[in-house]
């Protein structure tokens, strides 16, 4: 089988296991909230193209963490109606795009911050926390990745 194959079911297999891992967290109950749906599009990043600079360990970490503190100032400061979030969601992308920290998917959480109405604790866990964890998993699919063509996996152009 080629390259392509081995690394799509490790993105996958990845992809699984540390969301599933924050979900059993989050299900354990009292722990605080550890998923969050944007971490599925991290996920896609981090795995499935972890070479991208949208993939890199900045990009996530304060892409989601930057992005995360406007919501709340939002909901905080200025409250939240359509015309609020609309102008959350552009501040997010503005705000990554001048710290040299773009990551799309960090882009939703002004609006899952704002409808859900989260408060700051929200940007510890699942935010700060659980953004660490992908991207240490990151490395580790990358690693595995790198294992599995020194031992004889043909590498594609």
């Amino acid at each position: 089988m080629n390259d392509i194959f081995y690394k799509a079911v490790i993105a996958g297999l990845f992809s699984a296991l540390t969301l599933s891992v924050l979900a059993y967290l989050e299900s354990l109950g009292n722990y605080g909230v550890w998923l969050m749906a944007p971490f599925g599009a991290t996920a896609v990043l981090v795995f499935g193209v972890p070479n991208s600079p949208l993939a890199k360990a900045k990009n996530v970490i304060v892409g989601h963490f930057i992005t995360a503190v406007i919501g709340l100032a939002f909901i905080s400061f200025i409250g939240v109606d359509p015309l609020s979030i609309a102008i959350a969601t552009g501040l997010a992308v503005t705000a990554m795009m001048l710290t040299n920290t773009i990551h799309p998917a960090a882009g939703a959480n002004p609006i899952l911050i704002m409808v859900s109405g989260q408060s700051w604790d929200f940007l510890i866990m699942p935010v700060l926390v659980g953004t660490v964890f992908i991207v240490i998993c990151g490395y580790l699919s990358g690693w595995l990745n790198t294992k599995l063509n020194v031992v004889g996996h043909k590498k594609t152009a």
